[in-house]
């Protein structure tokens, strides 16, 4: 999805070097006042990771060996 605006000028009088001009000075504007993009998640843990996934992805095993 295009999130820029599309500009146009409705000044008839302005000749293409100002009209250059106020488009150039808007498209800093832009560029300065755009959001920041978030930061990136950190790594997850790789020992989280293992636990989670053998927690979740083992049956216990009948009988239970520390029973």
């Amino acid at each position: 999805m295009n999130r820029r605006p599309k500009l146009f000028t409705i000044a008839p009088g302005a000749d293409a070097e100002e009209v250059a001009a106020v488009a150039a000075a808007l498209e800093q504007l832009m560029r300065q006042t755009a959001p920041v993009a978030p930061p990136e998640p950190p790594a997850p843990n790789p020992w989280v990771q293992a636990a989670l996934h053998e927690g979740v992805a083992r049956q216990p095993e009948l009988p239970l060996r520390w029973a």
